[in-house]
């Protein structure tokens, strides 16, 4: 059955939360056993970039949206993102993470994601911002976030997480619907987009610079501890759900990323992880000065506890 999505949209606004909320001073923060302490700056700076990453494709696909409700949910969805990212420096200032207003650096390949994005996502067709941002979104709601939640005993990020899961648990009910209104076009459109999409020189430069951005996250994850197949489910889950209905299926985009999520998660695909985990490499040797940019939508980072 067809989602409502004025409804949707008035559950997103009557669940809205706030980092002033939450007690940032509350007892727990001393619970992070010191070797996790020392690991968990990394892995919340890559976290916190990548909720950015989720924003800015909201922010691109507001603009393509085909009604004024999706429209405005997706700017709901863009200002939550934000949001999270911001909850996620104010428990990093709370573990005394970070000095004075600092703001701390995403790796290499999250950064070259930021850049592009940042120069072409406005260009790109809502079929292929709307097929890509759902896995994105799958990995860090099924495996990073999760991660957190089963992992660090402190209550307010506790608190903090169960706000950001039920959150990302809305973006993703919308990402699919939300594919299922694309898979309904007809062949030729559905044709048109797909086609029209990877002649752009610029597609094949994002894929270049997300293929080992998937890679670095499992990589991140193996040093924080976790089994890697935790990502890998989630990343299942996208192809599961899609495949559900007829109208995902009919989507080139979806078949496309389901495919190469497929092949992120075949440890025996042994050609894909030699290039893939080849270019992790590569990029780990760029001087970050080099890539670093400081892109105009994430000038709304904060750690301070605003409405």
């Amino acid at each position: 059955m067809a989602m409502d999505l004025d409804r949707m949209l008035a559950m997103i606004k009557n669940r809205q939360w706030a980092l002033a909320d939450i007690d940032w001073d509350a007892p727990g923060a001393e619970l992070i056993e010191p070797e996790l302490h020392a690991k968990l700056k990394p892995f919340l700076s890559d976290l916190m970039w990548i909720e950015n990453v989720g924003a800015r494709g909201f922010a691109a696909m507001a603009k393509k949206a085909p009604t004024p409700t999706l429209k405005s949910i997706y700017e709901h969805f863009h200002a939550e993102e934000q949001k999270h990212a911001n909850a996620e420096l104010a428990l990093m200032r709370r573990w005394g993470m970070l000095e004075n207003d600092e703001i701390p650096s995403p790796n290499v390949n999250v950064q070259l994601i930021i850049n592009w994005l940042d120069k072409y996502s406005d260009g790109m067709s809502l079929s292929f911002l709307g097929t890509v941002i759902p896995m994105l979104e799958v990995a860090l709601d099924g495996a990073l976030i999760k991660f957190i939640t089963d992992e660090v005993k402190d209550p307010v990020a506790q608190e903090v997480f169960r706000h950001i899961n039920s959150d990302e648990s809305r973006h993703l009910a919308v990402d699919y619907e939300v594919m299922e209104i694309l898979g309904h076009a007809d062949l030729r459109k559905r044709t048109a987009d797909f086609v029209g999409g990877w002649v752009k020189p610029s597609l094949m430069v994002g894929f270049l610079s997300y293929m080992p951005l998937l890679n670095k996250m499992r990589d991140n994850i193996v040093a924080m501890g976790v089994d890697e197949e935790k990502l890998y489910g989630a990343m299942r889950k996208y192809r599961a759900v899609g495949e559900r209905s007829e109208y995902v299926r009919r989507l080139p985009m979806f078949q496309v990323v389901a495919m190469h999520g497929s092949w992120v998660i075949d440890r025996k695909n042994v050609p894909y992880h030699l290039v893939a985990d080849s270019l992790v490499k590569v990029t780990s040797y760029i001087p970050f000065d080099l890539v670093h940019r400081t892109p105009s939508w994430s000038q709304e980072l904060t750690y301070e506890p605003a409405a």
